[in-house]
This record gives structure tokens, C-alpha cells and sequence, in this order.
């Protein structure tokens, strides 16, 4: 482990000038001389409309009015990308052309009909108040099922696709012939991403008939090149940049209609324009998460084997496809659809559903968390069906170690895994055998105590390709290049602590760039917890060109073979020489020496594989039958992220998930009238997790080094929100089944609860 990082707590030293308010995001380095722009966004969910703009037009200030027709007139086209699923038949998925301003039509409350541009904010909104519009409303599809008002006409019935995956013969037979069959319809409630810090954006012109778009996003290359796509730019016309980011947790992977027109606006009036969401925008209009519902079968034999696994899901994809929309609930659900257990048959129905609501795409985990939580408060269920202990029932069906690398019918293939080892550490540190008094005591005062178990694994998304670039300046600094883009992770500490360890330059010497298109050739940016693998693993890869370079450099100066050369991650050292320069006084006699070509160094890299991450969540919570009110008491997580850079780090990224996770089922419930109409726009009715709900959180690791890359590393970013929504469900289907609840479905917000309790009363 030494040789791929030192695997000790590190502070972040990032969080120094954001603690004190320093960090540079997208409203701290706009040009103070921008003009401002304002969206005006659609009351109702579903309408023809008219617009008339004159009156606005005539506002002090407005320097202009965008609509579709105006930027139909420009000259840019329509139809964002988005992926399409498979389907069953071979095809792929329908996405419906989405507009860069509605066009005749609104699909869902908050979408974007007209960009005001004005030189104050208040000027802006005073227009849009201005602004004529004439609604014909149609019927509003809200329901998950197929038919209903149609939102697409190429699109019948609303089905954007169908796809399917496994055996459907062997599944239905095996499910015929089982000794016992357990079926649950369970829902994924719709939620917000809500990143501290909104979308926004400003776009200026630059010389040379150049454009420059700032943007808080998740990587700068994808949203470039729909940008010159929809404008009709040469990609060496475009600068694409990122400064520091206030979250991101998947939202801000997308690309989104409004950094289209940004753009196109500043290179229209030839003046730097900014647009920053406020909170209620953001909620009506940022792509939302998860949002189905799955109907799941599990077939076992007399011994309590698994035999086959059903899943039937019904998934809003919102009024358009987003870029990845189609895909979270068809493939990525897929990648982990038998979790870590031995089922050799199973098939996965999935079907994606236009509502006129705002689009749902990737949020914290992408998929994965959807087909945990929902196989494992399956497996809960089958238990309490069967008549069995929960953690006994995981314990036969999981995967034998000796079984990998194991190759999933989803065609997933797991390197490795020692899931019984991880269950028994979560088991000790969670004081399981101690569970039974606890919930006598917490009885004893007239109240419900519950636990939880939930045993994930996600597999790692997103680009295994990724590029280095290792600079050494005149100044003695080292620059590393990165591909991907930080969303508050921490990565700047990540990437030059594992550099520093690799090459022995000073941690305060290296700086880490991210975020500029002009800097940075090409990058797969963040998301899908790829970030620190496929970086790393590429900035080893640079290392180790730059030491070969230096290594014949000083082979060549001293008059010996290139062999005679060693380097020890620290110093280089030169048989026969009492020499022992620093990677960076190379660099310095290199450059003296006029070797330009060895102080600049690109690789390329791409992992052999995906790894895993698993792990182990036990959930505590206690609730107040009077009031429904649940507190968690205590809260344990046993992860297998195999061999760790930085400890510190990852115990915080799993806290954030964890946190997410359970703020979903306990608070955050979004929803909308039959109108379609969001009542949920802000804080004061959206319910957002606070320091209070959440306990300490006990957290350890059961390393199981993957071998998909050489330093054995396993993605750790989302594992936190993958593991945390089952273990907590499965917690409050216990503490509920003690007062005759039989069917503990999110979400569970104090009145919820409550009523649940009440039903079963009665």
C-alpha cells in the first residue's frame, strides 16, 4: 500500500478558504459589469400559450428578449442529447425534441418560455412581469402508467421505452415451481438534488470572435460540445470553464436548455451576460431523482435458496428525456439488480413514463440506490414471509468468496468480495446481540424501536479512460492537470497528496487544475464515484513517464545506462554518484539544459475493469406512536472500499451520502397537485435533513483490495446514499410491525407515520 499512497488522514486544505469565504464560485468571479439574465418560466404544468413581448421590451434597461422564435430566427436548431435505453425489441428508446425555450407549448410548471436580458436584475423581472402570456391548458398526466393526455406525439401512450433485461421464461417458470414466493409493490419517491449552491452561469465574449461560458457543473467537455453543436461553433471558438462548485450530487452532470441560450445571448448583444438560479427556480426547474415504483417477486426453494428475482418498474422520466434520464432506471439499475446474492435467474422489466413534471436524471448513486433499496427491503420482507432471521437469510444466499470473480445475469462482473467477513464486523460494531434489550427498555417507555439492516453494492459508472497532465514551471512548482472536476469532494487535497506521495514533491508545491476547456484537452469529469479511481490510477501512469524521462536525462548528463538510474518516490539516485537530486531539481537542471520536452508530460489511462464497493448498513430509530415522530438512535457502517488514500475523506463522503439517503425517506417529499402544480418549492414545504436527526455515526472498513486497478481502490462516493435508504426503511418496517403496520412504505415524515399507525389500528 505504501507505494500507492499512505493511506493516513489528511486534512482537506480546500476547506481553508471555504470556511472563510473565500471559495470562488460562479457569482464571485462573474464580471461585475454583466447584464443580468432572468428566465420567465411557466405557471402551469401543461398549455398551448402565446406570448407578446412588446410592452417589456419598452422597460429602462432590457437590452433583450429571447423566445424560441427569436432564436429560431438566429438560426439554432432544437433537441437537446439525451441517451435512449434499449428496449426489448432490439430498438432504442423515443426522445422527444426538447427546446432551448418552450415553443407553443409548456410541459411542465417552471419550464423556460422567454430570456430576459437586462442591466439589473429587478429590471429583468420587472419585464417579465410584462410579458403577455395567453395559456390554452390541456389535461395534466401526473399518474405512473402507461396512456393518459399525450405529452409527445411521436411518443404513444407516454412510454419514452421498454426495456428488458434477463430471462423472462426461466425467471416466470422458476417462480411457478418455487417452494415459497414473496412479491412487494414498493415506491422510490421523487426527490430534490438541492446542491447548496444553485445553477448558474455567465457567458462573455473573448477575442477573436471567441465565447467563454462559466458554469457550475459536473465537467466542462460535455457540456462544450452541445454548446457549439446548438450554435454552430468551431470547438476552438468555445472556452467551457468551472470555478468552484457548491454541490452537484449528480444534478449538475446533465446539461441543461439555459446555458444554451446564456451563451447564445452574450455572443448576440456582444456583452458578458450571468443568470444564477434562486432557490424556487432551481426546485421547478432542476432535473429531480429517483421518482418510480417497482412490483419485485423473489422465488425460494424448501431451504430458503434463492431461486429467481422479479422486478416490474414503472419510472417517471419527467416531460423530456434529460441526457442520462432513460438510462438510470433500465441500465444502471440493472448493473447492481441482484445486489450481492447468488441469483443465477432473474428478469428486470423497466419502463420509463413521460409526466408533466420536470425531468428526473441521476441523483446521488444513479440507479443503484433504487435496486438496493429495493432489494433489500425484499429481502426483509421474504424474512418476515418465511419466518426467518434477516441477517441469517443474507448469510445463505450471498456470493462465496470462492465463487469470484462472479459474473452477474446482468453480465456485471464482480473481481471480489468477502460479504459474510463485512456482515460479521458491521454485526459486532453495531452491538446486534445487545438490539434485544434495547428495544425492551425503549418499550418500556411506550415507544417503538426498530433495526435495520441494508447490504449494498454499487458498481462504478462513467468513463474508465481518463488523462494526466504533470507540468513542472520555472517557479519550482508542479501542475497537475485533471480531468475530472470537483464538486466539493476534496479532490485538490486527494490529487496532489497521491502525487506528492508518488514523486516526493512538496504537497505545497503541486497545484491541481481542473475546469478549463482551454487548459485541459478532453475529461470524463465527476460522477458515478469515478473520480478518484480513474484519476489516480491515470496520475500514476504520468509518474511513471516522467520519471523514465528524468531517469534518462541523468543517465545521459552522467555518462551511465538508463538502469544505473533509480528512483525511491522520493529522490533519484545515480550508481557511482554521491547525487540525489529531487523530482523537482530535475526538473530545474532540465530546464536549464533547455529539455522543454520532459517538464510537460500527457498520459492516457484506462482501467481494466470496474470495481465495487460494498458494504454493510444497521439503522436504529425510535418512534413516538403519539406523535410519529422517528429519531435514529444509533447508526453503524461497515464499508468495503478496499485499500483507502485517504481515511478522512472517505469516512466524510460516506456521512454525506448516508445523510442523503435517509433525508429522502424521513423529510423530503416532493409533491405535486393534480394540476400539476409543485407545492413543494421551498424550504418551508420541502423537509430537508438537519444535524438533529442524524445520530453519530459509527464508521469502519473491511478492506478486500479490487483488482480492477493496481492500487486496489474501490469508489466511495456514493456508497453512503446506496446503503443508508434500505437500512433505514428496513429499520422503520421493524419498529412498525410491532404495532400491526404491514406495509412500511416511504415516505415517513412524522404525519405519515402517524396515519400508518392509526390505519392499523383499525
Amino acid at each position: 500500500m505504501e507505494k500507492f499512497g499512505k493511506s493516513q488522514p489528511f486534512a482537506r486544505v480546500e476547506d481553508v478558504r471555504f470556511l472563510k469565504g473565500e471559495g470562488r464560485y460562479i457569482d464571485d468571479v462573474a464580471p461585475e459589469t454583466s447584464y443580468v439574465g432572468y428566465f420567465l418560466r411557466s405557471t402551469v404544468a401543461h398549455a398551448d400559450f402565446t406570448l407578446s413581448t412588446e410592452d417589456a421590451a419598452e422597460i429602462e434597461g432590457v437590452r433583450a428578449i429571447l423566445t424560441a422564435e427569436t432564436l429560431a430566427a438566429d438560426g439554432l436548431g432544437v433537441g437537446m442529447f439525451a441517451a435512449a435505453a434499449p428496449q426489448r425489441d432490439g430498438t432504442r428508446g423515443t426522445v422527444a425534441p426538447r427546446p432551448w425555450l418552450a415553443k407553443d407549448r409548456v410541459r411542465f410548471m417552471g419550464e423556460a418560455m422567454a430570456f430576459i436580458v437586462a442591466d439589473s436584475l429587478d429590471a429583468a423581472r420587472d419585464a417579465a412581469e410584462l410579458i403577455e402570456v395567453d395559456y390554452d391548458e390541456r389535461p395534466v398526466k401526473l399518474d405512473l402508467a402507461p396512456g393518459g393526455e399525450t405529452l409527445h406525439d411521436d411518443i404513444p401512450d407516454n412510454m419514452a421505452y421498454d426495456f428488458g433485461l434477463g430471462d423472462e421464461a426461466a425467471t416466470e417458470a422458476a417462480i411457478a415451481s418455487a417452494a415459497h414466493v414473496v412479491t412487494r409493490t414498493i415506491p422510490d419517491t421523487r426527490c430534490f438534488a438541492v446542491s447548496m449552491e444553485p445553477r448558474g452561469g455567465y457567458a462573455e465574449p473573448l477575442p477573436e470572435g471567441r465565447m467563454h461560458l462559466a458554469m457550475s457543473g459536473q465537467g466542462v467537455w460535455g457540456p462544450k460540445e452541445q454548446i457549439i453543436k446548438a450554435l454552430g461553433m468551431a470547438p476552438d471558438q468555445l472556452k467551457v470553464t468551472t470555478p468552484d462548485v457548491g454541490g452537484g450530487f449528480g444534478m449538475k452532470a446533465q446539461m441543461y436548455p439555459e446555458y444554451i441560450v446564456l451563451t447564445h445571448a452574450a455572443r448576440k448583444l456582444g456583452h458578458a451576460v450571468r443568470w444564477m438560479a434562486d432557490r424556487t427556480e432551481s426546485l421547478v426547474s432542476d432535473n429531480a431523482g429517483r421518482a418510480l415504483i417497482s412490483t419485485a417477486t423473489l422465488a425460494f426453494d424448501a431451504e430458503h435458496k434463492i431461486l429467481a428475482y422479479k422486478v416490474d418498474t414503472l419510472s417517471d422520466i419527467g416531460a423530456y428525456s434529460s441526457q442520462f434520464g432513460q438510462m438510470i432506471q433500465s441500465n444502471l439499475f440493472a448493473r447492481v439488480l441482484t445486489g450481492v446474492y447468488d441469483i443465477r435467474t432473474a428478469w428486470q422489466s423497466a419502463r420509463g413514463i413521460h409526466t408533466n413534471t420536470t425531468q428526473v436524471d441521476a441523483y446521488r448513486g444513479a440507479g443503484r440506490p433504487e435496486a438496493i433499496y429495493l432489494l433489500e427491503r425484499m429481502m426483509d420482507a421474504a424474512a418476515r414471509d418465511l419466518g426467518v432471521d434477516a441477517w441469517d437469510l443474507r448469510r445463505k444466499n450471498f456470493i462465496p468468496p470462492e465463487a469470484f470473480p462472479y459474473t452477474t445475469v446482468s453480465g456485471e462482473t464482480y473481481d471480489v468480495g468477502e460479504f459474510n467477513r463485512v456482515l460479521s464486523r458491521v454485526a459486532d460494531e453495531a452491538d446486534l446481540a445487545g438490539f434485544t434489550k434495547r428495544r425492551a427498555d425503549t418499550a418500556a417507555e411506550g415507544k417503538l424501536r426498530g433495526l435495520g439492516l441494508a447490504f449494498y453494492i454499487e458498481s462504478i459508472l462513467g468513463n474508465p479512460e481518463e488523462d494526466a497532465t504533470v507540468e513542472f514551471t520555472e517557479d519550482g512548482r508542479a501542475l497537475l492537470y485533471v480531468g475530472t472536476q470537483s464538486n466539493g469532494q476534496g479532490h485538490e487535497t486527494v490529487y496532489a497528496k497521491f502525487l506528492s506521495d508518488q514523486t516526493g514533491i512538496p504537497f505545497e508545491r503541486i497545484e491541481v487544475v481542473q475546469g478549463d476547456s482551454d487548459r485541459i484537452a478532453r475529461g470524463g469529469g465527476t460522477g458515478g464515484s469515478r473520480s478518484v479511481t480513474v484519476q489516480n490510477n491515470v496520475t500514476l501512469v504520468a509518474v511513471e513517464a516522467v520519471v523514465a524521462g528524468f531517469k534518462g536525462f541523468l543517465a545521459e548528463l552522467e555518462g551511465v545506462d538508463d538502469a544505473d538510474v533509480s528512483f525511491d518516490d522520493e529522490v533519484f539516485r545515480i550508481k557511482g554518484s554521491n547525487l540525489t537530486p529531487t523530482m523537482l531539481d530535475a526538473a530545474a537542471l532540465a530546464r536549464s539544459k533547455g529539455r522543454d520536452d520532459l517538464l510537460r508530460v500527457t498520459q492516457t489511462a484506462k482501467l481494466p475493469a470496474r470495481s465495487f464497493p460494498n458494504g454493510a448498513h444497521v439503522c436504529e430509530v425510535v418512534i413516538d406512536p403519539e406523535t410519529g415522530d422517528t429519531q435514529i438512535e444509533r447508526y453503524t457502517v461497515t464499508d468495503d472500499f478496499g485499500n483507502l488514500i485517504n481515511p478522512m475523506l472517505v469516512e466524510g463522503q460516506v456521512h454525506g451520502g448516508v445523510v442523503q439517503g435517509i433525508g429522502q425517506l424521513m423529510l423530503e417529499r416532493v409533491v405535486y397537485d393534480d394540476d400539476g402544480q409543485l407545492l413543494t418549492g421551498s424550504f418551508m414545504d420541502y423537509g430537508m435533513p438537519r444535524a438533529d436527526n442524524v445520530p453519530f455515526m459509527k464508521f469502519t472498513t473491511e478492506a478486500v483490495p479490487s483488482t480492477a486497478n493496481v492500487m486496489g481502490m474501490k469508489g466511495c462516493g456514493e456508497a453512503g446514499t446506496v446503503g443508508s435508504m434500505g437500512a433505514f426503511g428496513n429499520a422503520m418496517a421493524d419498529a412498525l410491525w410491532q404495532v400491526g403496520v404491514r406495509d412500511a412504505q416511504m415516505p415517513f415524515n412524522p404525519e405519515r407515520v402517524w396515519q400508518m399507525i392509526e390505519d392499523a389500528k383499525s
